[in-house]
Parts: C-alpha cells; structure tokens; sequence
C-alpha cells in the first residue's frame, strides 16, 4: 500500500477511535510511567470459559462458556447474566438462584480462559504489525502489548504513541515511548496497561 493510502487508512481508524472516546475528554500528555497501579477486579465477559463448583453437588458443578449475549446455561440455573460482573458476584447469584432448590448452597467460580468485556481490553490501533483488541491480563505491560501485536510498523512512530485511559467519566492521554521500548531496550519506557487502554501508534512522515 503507497504512503497516501496507509494515512488515509489511519485516518479512518482515528475517526473510529474518536466515535469510541467522545465525551468529557482531558487532553493530559503527562508520561505513562512503569508505576504499580491498583487493577481491577476482573469482570467476565463473552467468549469466557466459567469453572462452576457447587459444593457438596457435583452433578451441579461444571464448565460453562458465556454465550455471546453475556448469559450462561446450567441445571437449575437458565439464561443466567454473567458478563460484566466479577467472578464472587456471579457466585452470589447463583447461590441465591440455587437456594430455591438446593439447601445452603456454596458456589465457587473460575474464570478458566479469559477474554473479558471488549470495554475492558486493551485496543491498540494505527501503525502495529497486528492492530487488535487484547483481553487483558493482570499485571500488563507494554512489552506485553507490543509482543501480542507483533512490534510496530516500519512507518511507526513509536516515541509519539498515546494511551487513552478512562477515569470514571473523564478521559486522559499519556505518552508512551515505544520505540525507546522495543529499539533501545529502556525498561523504565515499559509503562503498565490498565482494562479498557487504548493505544494509538501514529504514522512517522519523516
């Protein structure tokens, strides 16, 4: 593809991501530090792989996967929502379900393959080998990232890339430093992600 049409392809693409981040937005370009951040709790979400235990009830106990409407099927328990609650809440519903035929039922629930709610992936769009959406892992990291794409581009500009992160009901951008990351090997460039980052690798004109 000729330079022209890799921009106005980027330029689609950061339209999309402008339709994705409109509302309040706070345009900080402060540094994304390496930092330890608080992650939260993780919240299931379709495409998800549940291990469900019910204690004492092995017929009741086994592994679900969370249809594409967010609900999951087992006896006794139909067309349950399990997408955007964390693994504890989705017990406590069902133990409440449960209790109407099971006495004092104690229920158990881990997430075996994890794909989360697509707000709480990791997006990287623009110049990456493999721009996509990344289900987010605790402890993430740039390398990380950049490692589930394939690198950047030969047209990236990798030092100018920024990442989108919500705050509640506000929006902010870091800088990142990807090429100091990947082409000169600086750690303290290799930022933590957080569910629900976006990454935008602009395109170098030079």
């Amino acid at each position: 593809m000729s330079l022209i049409g890799r921009a106005k392809v980027f330029g689609f693409l950061m339209l999309g991501v402008a339709a994705i981040l409109s509302g309040c937005e706070s345009r900080e370009m402060a540094p994304l530090t390496s930092e330890s951040l608080a992650t939260p709790d993780y919240r299931i979400g379709p495409g998800d792989s549940l291990n469900i235990f019910v204690w004492r009830n092995p017929e009741l106990s086994m592994s679900v996967p969370v249809r594409p409407d967010g609900k999951i099927s087992t006896p006794l328990v139909e067309d349950m929502q399990a997408a955007n609650k964390t693994p504890t809440e989705l017990a406590r519903d069902m133990e409440v379900e449960l209790s109407k035929f099971v006495q004092d039922p104690i229920v158990t629930i881990i997430v075996n393959n994890f794909v989360g709610p697509f707000d709480q992936q990791v997006r990287v769009v623009g110049e990456a080998a493999q721009p996509r959406a990344i289900p987010y892992r605790e402890k993430m990291t740039m390398l990380d990232v950049m490692i589930e794409v394939g690198g950047l581009t030969e047209f990236a500009a990798g030092n100018e890339a920024i990442v989108v992160r919500k705050f509640g009901d506000e929006t902010k951008s870091f800088g990142v430093r990807l090429d100091d990351l990947i082409k000169d090997g600086d750690v303290t460039a290799n930022a933590q992600v957080l569910p629900g980052d976006v990454l935008i690798i602009p395109q170098s004109w030079f």
